[in-house]
C-alpha cells in the first residue's frame, strides 16, 4: 500500500512538473515569436505562424511514433498500459495535427491566396488526421479485446503515412515550402530564428508528454474502477438495456 502511494506521489510530481515546465516555455516562446521576431522580408508578419505550425507538426509526427510503438508493444505483451498510452497518444496527435492543418490554412491565405489546396503535402497530412481519427473510432467502438487490438494494427499500419508527410514536399512537385530546419533543409536558418524555433518545439514536446500523462492516468483510473465494478461499461451492456446516467437505451 505504502509503495503504490509513493508511486502515486511520484507520477503526480512528474506530471505537476511537465505541465509547468510547458506553460513556462510556451509562455517564453509565444512572448518571443511576437516580440522578438522579425517580419520575414517576403512573407511578413505571416511567418511567424512557423514558430506554431513546425513545432506542431513535430508533436504529431511524435505522437504517432508512440501509437507506433504502443501498438507493437501492445500485440506482443497485451499489456493494458501499452493500450493506454497509445490512446493517449492518438487522441494527442489528432490534436495537434487539426492545429496543424488549421494553422497551415491560417498562414497559406495570405501567402497563397486560399485556404486549401489539394497540395501533396496538404493532402498527405490530412489523410493523416483521418487514419488517426479512424484509429480512435476504433477503439471507441468495438468491444475489447477486438477493439485494442485492431487499433494496435491501425496505429502501425497508418504511421506509415507519417514519412511520406515528410518527404511530400521533396518528392513531389509541391506549392508548401521545403523543411525549414534539419538534414534536409535547403538552406538552414539564421542562430536567431533557430534558437526560438528550437525553443518552441521544446514547449510544444513538454506539453505533448504533459497531456499524454494525465490522459493514460484517466484511463487508467477508469479501468481500475470498471474492474471493480463501480462504473458499467456500455459497450458490453446487453442490446436494449438503458444507457449510464439516464441515456437513451443501447439498440
Amino acid at each position: 500500500m505504502l509503495r503504490a502511494d509513493s508511486e502515486e506521489l511520484e507520477r503526480g510530481v512528474t506530471t505537476r512538473a511537465l505541465g509547468i515546465g510547458s506553460l513556462l516555455l510556451l509562455v517564453v516562446s509565444t512572448y518571443g515569436t511576437f516580440f522578438l521576431a522579425r517580419p520575414d522580408r517576403v512573407q511578413g508578419d505571416a511567418a511567424r505562424i512557423v514558430y506554431f505550425h513546425v513545432p506542431m507538426a513535430w508533436v504529431a509526427f511524435l505522437a504517432f511514433f508512440v501509437v507506433f510503438i504502443a501498438g507493437i508493444a501492445y500485440l506482443r505483451t497485451r499489456k493494458a498500459i501499452w493500450d493506454h498510452v497509445g490512446r493517449a497518444s492518438a487522441e494527442v496527435g489528432v490534436l495537434f495535427t487539426t492545429l496543424v492543418l488549421v494553422t497551415g490554412s491560417i498562414w497559406g491565405f495570405p501567402i497563397w491566396g486560399t485556404w486549401w489546396s489539394w497540395d501533396p503535402k496538404l493532402t498527405t497530412t490530412l489523410i493523416l488526421w483521418f487514419l488517426y481519427l479512424g484509429y480512435l473510432m476504433v477503439r471507441a467502438y468495438a468491444e475489447p479485446p477486438r477493439g485494442p487490438r485492431y487499433a494496435a494494427l491501425l496505429g502501425i499500419l497508418g504511421f506509415a503515412d507519417v514519412p511520406i508527410v515528410y518527404l511530400s514536399s521533396v518528392w513531389w512537385r509541391t506549392l508548401h515550402p521545403a523543411p525549414v530546419i534539419g538534414p534536409l533543409a535547403a538552406q538552414q536558418p539564421s542562430a536567431s530564428i533557430v534558437w526560438l524555433l528550437l525553443l518552441s518545439l521544446a514547449a510544444f514536446t513538454l506539453f505533448y508528454a504533459f497531456l499524454v500523462a494525465v490522459r493514460v492516468r484517466i484511463e487508467q483510473v477508469g479501468a481500475g474502477l470498471r474492474s471493480q465494478g463501480e462504473v458499467p461499461s456500455y459497450a458490453d451492456a446487453p442490446i436494449g438495456s438503458p444507457a449510464p446516467h439516464g441515456g437513451a437505451a443501447r439498440i
